[in-house]
């Protein structure tokens, strides 16, 4: 969790400690990335992304044995653990403050009168895992002992309780490298010989994504969610560029879901579908054993399950987005796709795409199947549906083959200007234009696997300036750094969108002029804002 979601919560509990560093805790980071994502975590885990409950969501500080007791068992008998939820988690808050004679942390008395190990075998004897919450620093967001400089002693106490899982949040890190403090970890949890889980919680810091497969299962890429749409749909825009950067081992993790808790079920439909199509995580994070019928058939959906956990591991991709109607694709194991509608605006919207655009091709017709109603219905190549308000519509495509995600390399032709996409210079900073076509350097683009433009050998990217999102930014050359303010998607009408701001890439004034500079503008339709690539 973050420092900013422990002072909502707890209010009182002080976190002046906290470092300056974490507050920043969406704060872009300018790096070149020219190797691939680092091979994953070879622990054996997390081969599909894990599936469970953490108590902080719902309950923050007042974490318990008898809760824990009554969420496992509520998972047992309601479907959870048949759905594929294995773990049950402890968060925060769950120790004494201070460690005992021999250094080792101490489970509260209160809170957990029996101990750790007690409730774990609890838990294991219903055929589930429990987890446990701890910190990267010297005190967790809630002020109680941290594991920084005691990796050793912590993850030797955690296997001896049983432990399967572990969430290693960030506060009180003195500055600390952060690799070198998660990978410390990472080398204890290993020598203790007990499969253990490991959540890397540094809320989407230090470009987590680019070093997390070789030290965690699963890594935040963001900051803490909170109940509401607009905190959930901030955190589906921070994550669904980074699909490059996942894979069966390690995850990209957009943090809990927060179906139950105060969203409306049209909303909790949105995330639930989200999350399963950028291959997330699926931690559940409400009032388990009182959830209501709806929120149980949501977190249960086992068709939509089964595009999280599909054993290819591909995270979905964003195929277009315009004007807040955003369509997203997942290849699946057997060879059909997911594909989800996602409808970010107030009032319904039809959102279409074609099975070419989502990789299908070579049959006649093709099968979707709805995964929220279980209907079936058969198309010769449109997909299109009415989506309500902050709603989903998500569908398995079966039928024909799947293309590959090849780059493709060439000029990047502005069509209303008959003119190329160019930079006269490849350093950073250098804004680009339009300019007469003739093959030089500065026109050759690669549209990567990740949705970036990248030019001069692959180490400079066509950038949204400073991580801005309004009409008029101006449009960069930067370090390839894997955000998504470096990641356009290819529309089916020609226009070219940022992944970040949903702008459309836009000749300025509409001008047909040599050096005629390319910003980013609200999508309009016009030539000045269609391109062709290759």
């Amino acid at each position: 969790m973050s420092p900013r979601t422990i002072a909502r919560r707890l209010g009182h509990v002080a976190v002046a400690a906290v470092t300056t560093a974490a507050l920043a805790v969406v704060a872009p980071v300018a790096m070149i990335v020219t190797a691939p994502p680092a091979q994953a975590l070879d622990n054996g885990l997390a081969r599909t992304p894990q599936m469970g409950w953490n108590d902080w969501n719902a309950y923050g500080c007042n974490v318990s044995d008898s809760l824990v007791r009554s969420t496992a068992l509520a998972m047992h008998n309601n479907g959870m653990q048949a759905a594929g939820y294995q773990y049950v988690n402890i968060d925060d808050c769950w120790m004494t403050q201070n460690r005992d004679a021999s250094g080792n942390l101490v489970p509260d008395p209160v809170k957990f009168p029996n101990g750790i190990k007690a409730l774990a075998d609890y838990v294991h004897s219903l055929g589930l895992k429990l987890g446990i919450y701890e910190d990267a620093g010297t005190k967790t967001c809630a002020g109680y002992p941290g594991s920084l400089n005691h990796e050793r002693q912590d993850a030797t106490l955690f296997a001896s309780w049983g432990i399967d899982y572990l969430k290693y949040d960030n506060c009180n890190n003195q500055g600390v490298n952060a690799q070198s403090r998660y990978t410390a970890m990472r080398d204890a949890l290993a020598a203790t010989g007990r499969q253990i889980l490991y959540s890397l919680c540094n809320w989407g810091q230090d470009n987590v994504w680019t070093w997390g497969a070789g030290v965690g299962n699963s890594w935040r890429t963001t900051g803490d969610i909170a109940a509401n749409y607009n905190s959930m749909l901030n955190i589906f825009h921070a994550n669904v560029g980074l699909a490059s950067y996942a894979g069966p081992g390690g995850w990209n993790d957009p943090d809990m879901l927060e179906i139950g808790n105060g969203m409306s079920a049209t909303e909790d439909r949105t995330q639930f579908s989200l999350w399963a199509q950028m291959a997330a995580p699926l931690i559940a994070g409400n009032n388990i054993p009182n959830a209501s019928a709806t929120t149980v058939s949501i977190l249960t959906n086992t068709r939509v399950i089964a595009v999280d956990q599909d054993p290819l591991g591909r995270q979905g991709r964003m195929v277009s987005s315009s004007g807040g109607r955003d369509v997203l694709a997942k290849p699946l194991a057997n060879g059909d796709v997911s594909v989800v509608l996602f409808n970010e605006g107030s009032s319904a919207a039809t959102i279409s795409t074609t099975t070419s655009a989502i990789g299908k091709t070579g049959a006649s017709s093709y099968t979707l199947t709805d995964l929220w109603s279980g209907s079936t219905s058969t198309t010769t190549g449109t997909i299109s549906a009415s989506v309500p308000a902050h709603g989903v519509v998500m569908y398995r495509v079966a039928g024909g083959t799947t293309g590959g995600e090849d780059p493709v390399t060439g000029p990047v032709r502005a069509v209303g200007a008959g003119k190329c996409l160019d930079v006269p210079s490849t350093t950073a900073n250098t804004q680009a234009r339009i300019w007469p076509c003739g093959g030089q350097s500065g026109q050759n683009w690669t549209y990567t696997t990740g949705n970036q433009l990248s030019v001069g050998g692959g180490t400079m990217c066509l950038d949204a300036y400073n991580n801005q999102t309004s009409p008029g930014t101006k449009v960069i050359l930067w370090s390839c750094n894997g955000q998504t303010n470096q990641q356009w998607l290819r529309n089916s009408d020609g226009s070219v969108t940022g992944v970040q701001s949903g702008l459309c890439l836009d000749v300025t004034g509409a001008s047909t002029a040599d050096g005629a500079l390319v910003q980013l503008w609200t999508c309009h339709g016009g030539s000045n804002q269609r391109w062709a690539l290759g």
